[in-house]
């Protein structure tokens, strides 16, 4: 069984698109998620932290400021997740640990 670091929930396509009424930024922003992890090399199974998985979500119930993007097992929730934002994102606070808190909207504690 594989290893998982961090599980990487984006909303960018929703249906009813409450928190983010543009379909194409929320579509530039997972594109740019999905290169970045690969190109990073994040799901590589060897990694000793463990891989990092990515979810398109339909909904995280956060109905403002999106693209909202929840990291597991964190809890931290970002919003107005661009493809400009995503890079920052995944080296500052996926690879290096320290969460960006000028963009973070929400914290969730799982298990609580």
């Amino acid at each position: 069984m594989v290893r998982v670091s961090h599980h990487l929930l984006l909303c960018a396509t929703p249906t009813k698109a409450l928190c983010c009424p543009d379909p194409e930024l929320g579509a530039a922003s997972w594109a740019r998620l999905k290169q970045l992890v690969r190109e990073l090399g994040l799901e590589d199974p060897a990694l000793e932290q463990g891989i990092v998985l990515r979810t398109k979500a339909d909904c995280l119930r956060i109905c403002a400021e999106g693209p909202i993007l929840l990291i597991w097992p964190d809890g931290v929730i970002y919003g107005g997740v661009t493809a400009q934002r995503i890079e920052r994102i995944i080296k500052e606070h996926v690879v290096g640990g320290v969460p960006i808190e000028d963009w973070v909207v929400g914290r969730n504690q799982f298990g609580s």
